[in-house]
This record gives structure tokens, C-alpha cells and sequence, in this order.
């Protein structure tokens, strides 16, 4: 990562770009007293986890896929923002790609009550095309910012040989 992060506690993490066989995202909409969010499914590697362990763990937790196929590495982000219970300065994520056919809901482990509780308030499928006119327009703050530009690009070439750091 190019952002220096001497002395501050970064939280390292996982997430999953569901692309379902009609070629729609599955994101998830986080409430933070500053904004709401839409990103990628997700969350933090505990100790002792592998990427691929973590995110087949929150996948199960957060929408109910279980033991789904990981696909590659498609790249970095480092947000830095003190999370809101004062643990971290921010987190570093590496995202999957993960294709699943068409017609999967979500239906997490965890109850709306546990989902809540992490900043989890909503799942949607989105076409490229509506992802983009909402991140556009301003009707939606994505994580990453140019998420519908890195989905366009996937669907168009494919996923990266070298995947690139974003929001630097």
C-alpha cells in the first residue's frame, strides 16, 4: 500500500464482489453516523485466519453463502477513518471475486439484531448500469468510490494480473 501507516492500528480484512450469472452485484448497505455505504460483503480476519478462511466465514455470517468458491485476487483498499468503538484507524481489504449463478438470495447467519449491531442494514442486487447512474448522480457513496468503474472493468476484460491499490 502506498499510504504510510506507522503507529496507527489498521485491521486487515476480506471481501467478496458477488457477481451472480446475470452479471448483477450483491452489495450491502452499512449505516455510520456519517454516511451510508454501500459495499461489498465482507469484514475483519481474525487471528489465525487465512483470507479464504475469513471471507467463506463472513460470507456465511453476513449473507448465508456457504463454502463458496473464491475466486482471484482483484485488489487492495486501505481506508483510513477511526472506526466508530475506538479499536482501529482504519482497515486494509483485499477483494475476491466470487461468481454464484443467478437466483441466490441472501439469507444470513446472523440475525437482523447481530447485523445491525455491524452497521448492516440492507442487501441488493445491482446491474452495472443502475450502480452506476446512483454512484453518479450522488444518490449512493460507494466503498470504493469507483466501484461501478472496477465492476465495469471486470465484466469488460476481466479480473486484473496484478491487482491494483484503490482509493489511495
Amino acid at each position: 500500500m502506498s499510504q504510510d501507516t506507522d503507529g496507527l492500528r489498521i485491521r486487515e480484512a476480506v471481501r467478496a464482489l458477488v457477481v451472480d450469472g446475470d452479471d448483477r452485484v450483491l452489495l450491502v448497505r452499512f449505516e455510520f453516523p456519517q454516511r451510508t455505504v454501500w459495499a461489498i460483503p465482507g469484514g475483519g480476519i481474525d487471528t489465525g485466519e487465512s483470507d479464504h478462511d475469513a471471507l467463506r466465514r463472513e460470507l456465511a455470517e453476513e449473507i448465508g453463502l456457504v463454502d463458496p468458491d473464491i475466486g482471484p485476487h482483484l485488489w487492495n483498499r486501505l481506508h483510513i477513518i477511526p472506526f466508530i468503538d475506538g479499536m482501529w484507524d482504519g482497515q486494509r481489504e483485499k477483494a475476491y471475486l466470487l461468481r454464484i449463478p443467478s437466483g441466490f438470495e441472501p439469507q444470513p447467519q446472523f440475525s437482523w439484531e447481530q447485523l445491525n449491531a455491524e452497521r448492516v442494514f440492507e442487501f441488493r442486487w445491482w446491474t452495472v448500469a443502475e450502480l452506476r447512474s446512483a454512484a453518479d448522480s450522488g444518490a449512493i457513496f460507494t466503498a470504493p468510490s469507483q466501484l461501478a468503474a472496477l465492476v465495469e472493468d471486470l465484466l469488460t476484460h476481466g479480473p486484473p494480473t496484478d491487482p491494483p491499490d484503490v482509493d489511495p
